[in-house]
């Protein structure tokens, strides 16, 4: 019987060894991890994500294993700060302004990859786009800024699954993580990012509402950009 107990005791241990707190003194680990093309778990100003290396081929197959994902379903990339947006996407048809306006902020904008984008072309592969988040939230901006790469960020929850608020909510998928960083149950509810498609000049597309819609379209409209009717 003790030795049962024991077992136990020494399972749950190994499991809250992947857990740490979100917050900058374990940054350097995290950035450590996804250098090392580990896949990590992080709060966003939405919700949980997986998190990783864009740039790994290996740890972007990965997450597509841990949620059970289909290969055609599109990652989106997070970056630290609005200009590194540049890097990887084109930018240059936005009105001045709208992407500091949008972000940081709960919007993933969905731009072409451009023939300059350093992203990896395993990454997505097919597709001319990428969605791009900068979210307003400080563990993970400070951990892709280490990390000098973008992040392939998706919800942190098995492939159809209810999306996660807390590091609870996911507790069956912590093993595939190398950690799991805890900022609490987050208050956005579980709608996610609003997805806005920006790939054309002059024009917008909302294509998931998520919680902030209306905030997103204003921001859209006061730069003068015209809702793209919706095809078919």
């Amino acid at each position: 019987m003790a030795s049962n107990v024991e077992r136990c005791e020494v399972g749950v241990e190994s499991k809250l060894g992947l857990v740490h707190s979100a917050t900058e003194f374990y940054a350097n680990e995290a950035i450590e991890a996804l250098k090392a093309g580990k896949v990590i778990a992080v709060p966003t100003d939405t919700l949980y994500g997986f998190a990783c290396d864009a740039c790994s081929s290996e740890a972007v197959n990965r997450i597509y294993e841990i949620k059970g994902r289909k290969h055609t379903s599109p990652l989106a990339i997070c970056v630290g700060d609005v200009p590194d947006i540049k890097r990887y996407a084109v930018t240059d048809h936005l009105p001045h302004g709208l992407l500091d306006s949008l972000l940081p902020g709960p919007v993933t904008v969905i731009l072409g990859r451009g023939e300059s984008s350093i992203l990896e072309k395993s990454l997505n592969p097919g597709l001319d786009s990428i969605g791009v988040r900068v979210p307003d939230s400080d563990f993970i901006r400070i951990i892709a800024r280490g990390a000098e790469s973008a992040l392939a960020l998706t919800s942190a929850n098995l492939s159809g699954q209810p999306s996660s608020v807390s590091i609870k909510d996911f507790e069956n998928l912590w093993e595939h993580c190398a950690y799991v960083y805890d900022g609490g149950v987050l208050p956005a509810g579980r709608a996610g990012s609003t997805v806005v498609d920006l790939t054309k000049p002059g024009k917008y597309r909302i294509l998931r509402p998520g919680s902030a819609e209306e905030e997103t379209v204003a921001i859209l409209e006061k730069y003068s950009l015209l809702e793209e009717a919706a095809s078919g």
